[in-house]
């Protein structure tokens, strides 16, 4: 299958740079849902991603988002070529040269800082909606498709799991919340129907992992998973997320301080965010309960996890 895969990416690059390819090769364990590929002509050094055909509106929407983000001083890849071939999407790049940010000397805090500053330029990018799915590039609108009981809206999020917070509610049956914990975070939902947000573009995977460092500077990769969400909140509980979980591309203590930092948020900041981490802890178990049963245990964990942090601070 890897063959294949390099056979495709080279015709590919090909086809884009009217050259013969000299070299490919594959980058791995960077990527969990891309084949990423680095080929080199006898003039030019490209890097080709690849995934089926339907991840070819997410590569028009990273693209979108690579050149906005650029707009406000955000270093990201020249995106040269995007298309389809047969069952294939692929997005062609202009290959970066440095390390990956896991691989990386650079001072780790140092990186997470600037993390923190390119967070608060995406504050800058002109965005309507809400949700992951770029609808109209030209104003910038997102949407998102909704529960059976949600509009897809933040509204219709919180309302659809305030309706679910009920005796047969399977997160108690998961052991995710008892049925006295139900109503206290039944309550905390109805508050935040009053609150009043403010919306923005999130990169929604800030990570080590996507990032390249190159002389002291950060570049910002892999926007598959922006969307328009609540900021600051949708950003910092993202990063906030890796470092609860443990995972090697997220930030320790100090590398969170620096982000927050970077942001111009605080430590203290955190506890007026942790309402709006519990309604997506529970969208994401909600979620796996009905189209994704592997996921059940990983979500319904993390939530239980949220569900006495945020239950505690509002004791």
């Amino acid at each position: 299958m890897n063959d294949i895969l390099v056979r495709q990416a080279s015709r590919i690059a090909e086809d884009f740079l009217q050259e013969k390819v000299k070299t490919t090769y594959q980058i791995k364990d960077k990527g969990i849902d891309n084949q990423i590929f680095v080929i080199e002509t006898e003039s030019r050094k490209v890097v080709v991603r690849m995934n089926n055909k339907d991840t070819y509106s997410t590569y028009m929407k990273e693209k979108w988002c690579i050149e906005q983000a650029a707009a406000v001083g955000i270093a990201g890849p020249e995106v040269l070529s995007l298309g389809t071939v047969g069952e294939v999407a692929y997005m062609i790049q202009a290959y970066i040269h440095g390390n990956n940010g896991l691989d990386s000397n650079a001072h780790k805090p140092d990186i997470w800082r600037q993390l923190g500053e390119y967070a608060k330029r995406m504050d800058l990018i002109q965005v309507e909606g809400f949700g992951r799915s770029l609808h109209d590039p030209v104003n910038g609108v997102f949407q998102t498709f909704g529960h059976a009981k949600s509009d897809g809206s933040l509204q219709g999020d919180l309302q659809h799991n305030i309706h679910c917070l009920t005796e047969e509610d399977p997160l108690i049956m998961l052991g995710v919340i008892t049925q006295e914990e139900s109503q206290r975070v039944k309550e905390l939902f109805e508050q935040l129907k009053h609150e009043t947000f403010r919306f923005g573009l999130i990169h929604g995977d800030i990570s080590l992992k996507n990032t390249i460092v190159h002389d002291d500077q950060v570049i910002l990769l892999d926007w598959g998973n922006a969307e328009v969400n609540v900021v600051p909140h949708g950003t910092v509980l993202q990063v906030l997320q890796y470092q609860m979980l443990g995972l090697k591309e997220g930030p320790n203590k100090e590398e969170l301080g620096a982000f927050l930092e970077g942001y111009g948020a605080s430590e203290e900041d955190l506890a007026d965010m942790r309402a709006l981490q519990l309604l997506r802890a529970f969208d994401h178990t909600r979620w796996a309960i009905d189209r994704c049963p592997e996921r059940i245990e990983a979500y319904a964990s993390f939530a239980k996890q949220v569900v006495g942090i945020v239950l505690q601070k509002k004791s």
